[in-house]
């Protein structure tokens, strides 16, 4: 994918860009498919190879939230590490192929921490399939700044609404994966995010990984999946909002066990990512529309506070 910074941004607009990018149908179409592959292959008339994922908003924001921390920490002497605390999207509808779609940021707070620095951002997605007025996709990204010193702490890191509330509780389900290498590096590519520690041994060892390990968010994704094709009769355009809490990363060949909590409706889906060592993805949950409903206006916020 290939942004394009927005013409007049200065001071702190630039410290928090804006950043446009046409979408095509070849880019949706191989994020999705690297998450499905660890699936099994859909049946007739499922739609799991028409829409976009829901988390494809995460990808259009990643770029924009590099540039962003780039920025940040420009002024540390030391080095800096990216450790992804927890992600919250909030949808009114799904990214659609060939729109041009604007990425705005704000860098909502940072605190200081032992460990270096929490940071708290706000991206808001636009796009000209509905004539770019209103945002159809808001996230909220809690990242901690590992080695970062020099960012005096500013703003609130706590904002945002809380998830849904589940009404009842329904039957729970459970979904075994075992992911490959292959199948992290798929997901690398199609996502953008080739950082070092989900390719190379080498490099995930040097960050203190016994070997690459998965992204957090195609965890996420594959969660997002799974719940789409038991609970929304594979349909990803009926998802709303998604979040989730990383504890500890996901390495190739382990058991990942994705354990899905539904309320009594079936629209607000808990689900949480154990691997042998414990949870790797906690505090999930999706949230569905009705089947048939309209879309609506995007929620705003989403808690981030760990």
């Amino acid at each position: 994918m290939t942004t394009t910074p927005i013409e007049g941004t200065t001071g702190a607009q630039a410290l928090a860009p804006a950043a446009a990018s046409t979408v095509t149908a070849a880019q949706l179409t191989a994020y999705r498919d690297a998450v499905r592959s660890a699936l099994p292959a859909a049946g007739p008339g499922h739609p799991a190879a028409g829409p976009a994922s829901p988390v494809h908003a995460f990808v259009l924001a990643h770029t924009v939230a590099e540039q962003t921390v780039a920025a940040l920490t420009a002024a540390e002497t030391g080095p800096v590490s990216v450790v992804h605390l927890g992600q919250d999207i909030r949808c009114r509808r799904l990214v659609a192929a060939g729109e041009r779609v604007t990425v705005r940021l704000d860098v909502l707070g940072a605190r200081r921490e032992p460990r270096g620095t929490r940071v708290a951002l706000r991206s808001l997605l636009t796009g000209d399939a509905d004539g770019g007025a209103e945002p159809f996709a808001e996230l909220l990204t809690s990242a901690l700044l590992v080695g970062a010193t020099a960012l005096d702490p500013f703003g609130d890191i706590s904002a945002g609404a809380p998830a849904p509330k589940p009404a009842g509780s329904g039957e729970p389900a459970l979904a075994t994966h075992e992911l490959t290498e292959e199948w992290i590096g798929r997901y690398a590519h199609a996502s953008g995010d080739l950082n070092p520690i989900h390719l190379d041994h080498e490099a995930a060892r040097a960050a203190g990984f016994g070997s690459v390990i998965a992204h957090g968010m195609s965890v996420v994704a594959l969660a997002v999946e799974e719940i789409t094709d038991r609970y929304a009769d594979g349909d990803p355009s009926r998802v709303r909002g998604i979040g989730a809490r990383f504890s500890s990363p996901v390495a190739p060949g382990e058991e990942l066990r994705l354990e899905l909590q539904p309320d009594a409706a079936g629209l607000v889906v808990r689900f949480t990512g154990r691997t042998p060592a414990g949870p790797a993805v906690k505090s999930g949950w999706v949230q569905l529309a009705d089947p048939g409903a309209a879309s609506g206006a995007v929620p705003t916020g989403g808690s981030h506070e760990q």
